[in-house]
């Protein structure tokens, strides 16, 4: 089961990255956000180069050690440019500087929190029968909040509306917008049909030497299933039937393999997330360099496999 687990987690790891290429390179090509720009006609804002995107990637690297767990759920570090005021010998007005800093900004610091109770949990499985109780606590506490956000859902509806209504009250040129987000949509349509009808049948059939478009069929079922219910978890059940019964695949592989991956593997989300951010670039006129970019793309990697 260990060298299935570690194949299973390279596979998974390397299509999330691969999907979240495929997205920067669409999203650089087409500009849903500004076509204009591909154009040349506007020139691009200024680059910003107060903040770095080693300082972003830094930001990662503290923000995965909190040093306060109860501050990590409500505030993360950020590296941030201040104007000093140094006072020089034999002038009157002191000279400004800008200054990098460290400060705390409002928000949930979502990757200390991962790898705190990555550890906590890999900490408590060690344990054996003395971890069963905290486990079984976590088990109910998790139930309770789900029941929770069940009846929360029911009003849901109405805020998400009303949100909906404010920003598009918000918007200046309703027209301009709706058209960029047309192209925002077709953007990722064509990224999900060039990863998921290109790139991993290139995959299977590089691994297996088999026809991906065979396999493909035996699992149409799962396929639907998925369109229509959106959700990795709740086409498990048909997945499972699908491999086991239709493609004759042994149950030891499909029991391990199946729920790791729609838990971790979300090639879709981690495409559509890169086109996104970029494309919210394009729509204010902002120049990303390809130290940004790949700071991206790396940190879609890590916050989708989780």
């Amino acid at each position: 089961s260990g060298r299935m687990g570690s194949r299973a987690m390279v596979y998974y790891m390397s299509t999330t990255v691969i999907a979240a290429v495929l997205g920067v390179i669409l999203v650089l090509g087409i500009h849903p956000g500004n076509p204009k720009l591909r154009s040349g006609q506007v020139s691009s804002a200024p680059k910003n180069q107060e903040v770095s995107s080693m300082d972003a990637f830094l930001d990662l690297i503290r923000n995965l050690f909190p040093e306060n767990l109860v501050q990590a759920c409500f505030q993360q570090v950020q590296t941030v440019m201040k104007k000093v005021a140094v006072p020089v010998q034999n002038q009157t007005e002191p000279i400004i500087v800008n200054r990098k800093k460290l400060e705390l900004k409002w928000g949930m610091n979502v990757l200390g929190l991962i790898g705190f109770f990555i550890t906590f949990g890999i900490c408590m499985g060690k344990m054996g029968e003395r971890g069963k109780l905290m486990c079984e606590f976590f088990n109910i506490l998790n139930e309770i909040i789900m029941k929770m956000v069940s009846m929360i859902m029911w009003y849901s509806p109405v805020g998400i509306a009303s949100l909906i209504c404010g920003k598009i009250a918000a918007i200046g040129d309703l027209e301009v917008v709706a058209r960029q987000l047309g192209m925002y949509m077709v953007t990722v349509i064509v990224g999900l049909i060039i990863h998921g009808g290109l790139i991993l049948p290139v995959i299977f059939f590089a691994v297996t030497r088999k026809n991906p478009f065979t396999f493909y069929s035996g699992i149409f079922q799962a396929w639907i299933t998925a369109l229509g219910t959106a959700s990795s978890a709740g086409t498990l059940p048909v997945t499972f039937r699908c491999l086991e019964e239709n493609l004759k695949i042994d149950k030891r592989v499909t029991r391990f393999v199946l729920p790791i991956g729609a838990t971790i593997n979300m090639d879709g989300t981690a495409l559509y997330e890169a086109v996104a951010a970029i494309f919210i670039a394009q729509m204010n006129d902002i120049s990303l360099d390809g130290g940004q970019i790949v700071t991206g793309i790396i940190s879609n990697g890590l916050f989708d496999e989780q």
